[in-house]
């Protein structure tokens, strides 16, 4: 990968995978699940030694975590490239930080 993956890309990307409207109580049966996953691989503390070992890990849950969300909004139609900025602000209202979210990054 050359670092520049967007979030519109991977959501086209799941949409064109993983698309089915009529399941959303199980995509977010299976996003539980895999927080679950997430919870037991960080309570092993278990990072992944490199890219080749994924399974179990930290890494690995994470990127089920991100999936699943990603499909979720999906579903019900929802930009996230768009939510993201649009929360960054609010987020800057309540919590000024000295880190500003910079768009287009």
């Amino acid at each position: 990968m050359d670092g520049k993956t967007t979030v519109k890309y991977l959501q086209s990307y799941i949409r064109q995978k993983d698309y089915r409207p009529e399941l959303k109580k199980d995509y977010f049966l299976k996003l539980t699940e895999e927080v679950g996953e997430l919870a037991n691989a960080m309570r092993k503390d278990a990072k992944a030694p490199d890219m080749d070992h994924l399974v179990g890990s930290i890494d690995e849950e994470l990127w089920d975590v991100m999936y699943y969300a990603l499909a979720i909004a999906n579903l019900y139609d929802v930009d996230m490239e768009q939510v993201i900025k649009a929360k960054s602000k609010l987020n800057e209202s309540r919590y000024p930080s000295p880190v500003p979210f910079e768009e287009n990054r």
